[in-house]
């Protein structure tokens, strides 16, 4: 399933800054990381419609690949 390109990049936006806040991160530092993630290209390509999930548990997703590096 093909998400739909604007809500994609709002949906983008809010994981970013909800990750910034829960680790303490500029924006900026969130942003880079973000989008060098393993999550990203998933999100981005719909693999399992994982841009389906809730803001809140991709947040934790991220935060769970933040922690691991």
């Amino acid at each position: 399933m093909t998400a739909n390109p604007i809500l994609l990049q709002k949906k983008y936006a809010r994981i970013i800054e909800r990750f910034s806040k829960k680790k303490n991160l500029s924006f900026d530092e969130a942003l880079k990381f973000f989008y060098c993630s393993a999550l990203y290209p998933l999100l981005r390509e719909g693999v399992s419609d994982l841009h389906c999930m809730s803001d809140e548990y991709l947040t934790e997703e991220l935060i769970f690949e933040y922690e691991e590096t």
